[in-house]
């Protein structure tokens, strides 16, 4: 049965005390709306729809970068859940299958949850999302018989012998298409919240004796996030299933706790992490590879053999081939280094590409930006460039050329040349003594006036 997947992200988050709508705060270097959206893509649904409302651009081109096959729909007034889900009506028109609800701000339903509802919903014409509840709070309470969920409750319309119960409504819903278009102009606002509940689709669903079901995650998965404190407990708990994965899959974290992973980071099996490790988004390590301590990732790949670090940072569009070296103190952007290349310290590679085997002297810098456009550098195989070589892009160095150390390089040197790009040394004899005297009289002179 085909899948449509319909993301509900038009609150405005008043709690987190914010401009950004709150499904945009990040989670694990990701907007939260990433987190929803990934864990849906795992049912390869075909049509994704965010439901948009305060901050609807922000929103839409967030949704946009993570899929740009996804549709947006706005919810001008927030009158419910309900109400959200039938905004997305016109856009599903012509659409047979299975429609599950999920939450941008609701970050960790796992892809396993969501398969085990699609195979509830060959039983029942809804199934719906529960959890058992240590402190059940106000949450929505599930009434049952066996394997039927009979209703659900909010807590504001619910008896106190219902609001005993502490099976709980996650919110996350699956119903077949169809019976979605009959039944949400149904909805009535005849409650507490003067709200269109999503949560009366099971019992306009028995009206046409239809049953409904439930299955229960863990309440882990359920988490919503609608404060700064609670964002920052879903980093951690984040960051603690991350680095748990990490070492179960073969990864050698030295100091897990000091780790910390994006949502889309991959580590190959048999790579070593050193402490203080940060990875933003689009990084990939391959199996061997070692990341040395307090370095700092995000947009690049690092191939097997390769070493990383201490103190680096690596920027997106960086790809480093196997057996690469890149020291403390190097930043590498926008830039590919082929085989063997070594990169030792104190170096800022950025838009350029670098052969194999080529070694890069300490404090080299490739002068990519004119104050307008960025140029390109392109340096050969088995290439020496000298200590504190100054290229100026767009330059070419051959391969087997050397450029000598302290050279501002503006020219392409050819392979197998050497650059000198300095002026000449002169020694003045005795002049330093001369100098080093008139410089401390001008001192003293000045410290008896």
């Amino acid at each position: 049965m085909p899948v449509s997947l319909v993301i509900l992200a038009a609150g405005q988050g008043t709690r987190m005390n914010s401009d950004l709508p709150k499904v945009l705060h990040k989670l694990a270097g990701a907007p939260m709306l990433h987190h929803a959206m990934q864990a849906g893509a795992s049912l390869a649904p075909e049509r994704v729809v965010v439901v948009t409302g305060h901050g609807a651009d922000q929103v839409a081109q967030a949704a946009l970068a993570y899929d740009e096959t996804c549709l947006t729909v706005l919810q001008a007034e927030q009158l419910g859940t309900g109400h959200a889900v039938a905004q997305t009506l016109p856009v599903l028109e012509g659409f047979s299958g299975d429609v599950v609800v999920l939450y941008g701000d609701t970050p960790f339903i796992q892809p396993e949850t969501l398969e085990a509802m699609l195979e509830a919903r060959a039983r029942h014409a809804v199934v719906v999302l529960g959890f058992d509840a240590r402190d059940p709070g106000r949450y929505g309470r599930f009434v049952t018989e066996g394997d039927r969920l009979v209703r659900i409750v909010e807590y504001k319309d619910a008896t106190e012998a219902e609001r005993a119960i502490t099976l709980c409504n996650s919110g996350v819903l699956c119903a077949d298409a169809g019976l979605l278009r009959d039944v949400l102009g149904l909805l009535s606002n005849d409650n507490a919240a003067g709200e269109y509940y999503l949560t009366d689709v099971p019992a306009l669903a028995a009206a046409r004796g239809l049953s409904s079901g439930f299955v229960i995650c863990a309440e882990s998965e359920t988490l919503g996030i609608n404060t700064r404190a609670e964002l920052a407990q879903a980093e951690a708990a984040f960051q603690a299933r991350a680095r748990a994965e990490a070492l179960d899959n073969g990864v050698t974290l030295t100091a897990p706790e000091t780790v910390f992973f994006a949502l889309d980071t991959h580590i190959g099996r048999d790579a070593i992490i050193g402490p203080n490790v940060v990875f933003g988004p689009g990084v990939t390590i391959e199996s061997g590879a070692e990341i040395k301590a307090f370095c700092h990732l995000e947009g690049c790949h690092v191939s097997r053999g390769a070493d990383v670090g201490p103190f680096a940072r690596l920027r997106p569009g960086a790809e480093l081939a196997e057996f690469v070296h890149v020291g403390n103190f190097v930043e590498i952007k926008n830039a590919i280094l082929d085989e063997g290349v070594k990169v030792g310290h104190l170096t800022y590679l950025g838009d350029a590409d670098v052969g194999e085997n080529t070694n890069i002297g300490a404090g080299t810098v490739t002068c990519n930006y004119d104050g307008v456009m960025k140029h390109r550098t392109r340096i050969g195989k088995r290439a020496f460039i000298g200590s504190d070589t100054m290229l100026v892009a767009p330059v070419t160095v051959g391969d087997g050329a050397m450029t000598g150390s302290g050279s501002t390089i503006t020219e392409d040197v050819p392979a197998g040349a050497i650059a000198l790009g300095r002026a000449r040394q002169v020694n003045k004899p005795g002049l330093a003594v001369k100098l080093f005297e008139r410089l401390r009289a001008i001192k003293a002179s000045k410290g008896k006036a």
